[in-house]
């Protein structure tokens, strides 16, 4: 049985003292508003928190998926010599360990065009069995199909594209190339109806309506490249290893080459997103910080208004210590509770956010997240546990420190001078 006086930490004792002086009475009634208000900030810090990361998260994770499906890791241009030799090169590089794919493509810019309306896109020339294997195209069909692409003059292209077009499955497109045959009046733009063999969804708005997908020898007349590429497309299985793979396909290629990977493609995109992340990391950590000294005051105002307390205890023989751990232990109490509050807040938001952005739309009749400014067509969350962890790890560590200094206060007061005036 625990000694009276509570000399062992953490007692009985003060745990009862703690959890009463939470409990305000109403001429404590003012306290109780600010430890109300210590409590909500905490909650909506820590939820916040973990929502704008876990939807950082998913931007991240969704766009690098999406970028990454479609477009390859690792990009093969010529130098000193056009590559005419694409076939050999793609298959001494497909060879390499952890090559998923290589794959030549013919890019070019053309205006796609239909009775109804234009459109500018990016072509791009690929063999039918090197499209079947990007999953983000032959996986995510919306209309006809990829057999036969090669045979056929048809071409592939994105739902938004098909739809701003007006045209599905079966019809004709008409694509028109800047620099078309060369004639004694000069180039003439080239001209040429394509029926759209499939119409694909990736569900990024900015590739849904831009790629047009053309079977290789189609694209190599049609953009003038007779016997050559544009560049090779290399899809590896880990693109976080692709350092490790440059010299691989380097070694491989056994010719002069331009090597450029995904991160040099995209850095200007990732370190924005990065960036922006990080600072509202920064900024979002206020929040937590302000309710975190809301428990200060809140703390201060309760050991001000506790002074006879104190010196009653005191005099019956608690100790400086046992004070202080009381008054500890009633912050921390808001803390505590506020931190698991905003994680179950912050979770619950989180694996519902999707339909929680529908319910706003509808109930606002606006359109809260354009597919045309954000490229995405849902708003995705995905929730990092070591994040979520640090989040929460950060609320209790605020809200204990900001229990020292109140709850030192507490101990340090002389029982004689809080009762002389009492």
């Amino acid at each position: 049985m625990s000694e009276p006086n509570g000399t062992r930490p953490f007692t009985a004792f003060e745990r009862l003292v703690s959890l009463r002086y939470l409990r305000a009475r109403r001429k404590e009634g003012f306290i109780s508003v600010i430890a109300a208000i210590s409590f909500l900030g905490i909650m909506l810090g820590v939820a916040t928190l973990i929502i704008v990361m876990a939807v950082m998260n998913g931007f991240r994770h969704e766009l690098l998926d999406k970028i990454l499906g479609l477009n390859g890791h690792l990009l093969i241009q010529p130098l000193e010599s056009p590559l005419t030799d694409y076939e050999a090169l793609a298959a001494r590089i497909a060879g390499v360990p952890g090559v998923r794919l290589a794959a030549p493509i013919v890019e070019g810019q053309a205006l796609a065009s239909s009775p109804f309306n234009a459109s500018g896109v990016l072509v791009r020339g690929v063999r039918a069995e090197d499209l079947k294997q990007v999953g983000s195209i032959a996986n995510n069909l919306r209309a006809g199909t990829l057999e036969g692409f090669d045979a056929g003059q048809g071409v592939a292209i994105g739902k938004r594209l098909a739809d701003q077009l007006s045209l599905t499955a079966g019809d004709s497109v008409t694509l028109v190339a800047p620099r078309g045959a060369v004639t004694p009046m000069g180039t003439t733009p080239r001209i040429k109806p394509y029926k759209i063999a499939a119409v694909f969804e990736i569900g990024m708005s900015e590739y849904d309506a831009a790629f047009v997908f053309m079977p290789l020898k189609e694209a190599q007349a049609y953009f003038n490249r007779a016997g050559d590429v544009t560049a090779v497309e290399v899809y590896s299985d880990n693109p976080d290893r692709i350092d490790l793979l440059r010299k691989l396909v380097a070694d491989a290629a056994q010719r002069p080459i331009y090597m450029i990977d995904w991160r040099q493609r995209n850095a200007t995109f990732f370190n924005a997103l990065q960036v922006e992340r990080n600072v509202m990391f920064l900024i979002l950590t206020l929040i937590v910080l302000v309710a975190a000294l809301n428990i200060v005051s809140s703390l201060h105002m309760l050991v001000k208004d506790k002074m006879p307390d104190i010196a009653v205890m005191r005099t019956m023989g608690a100790t400086q210590g046992a004070v202080m751990r009381i008054f500890m232990i009633t912050g921390a109490a808001i803390g505590v509770v506020g931190a698991l509050a905003g994680f179950g807040v912050g979770t619950l938001v989180c694996l519902n956010i999707e339909s929680i952005r529908q319910f706003l739309s509808w109930m606002t009749n606006t359109e809260l997240f354009p597919q045309e400014l954000y490229f995405l067509s849902r708003l995705p969350a995905i929730m990092d546990a070591r994040e979520t962890i640090a989040v929460v790890a950060m609320a209790l560590a605020l809200s204990f420190l900001a229990t020292l200094y109140p709850s030192w206060r507490a101990a340090r007061t002389d029982p004689v001078e809080a009762l002389r005036y009492e």
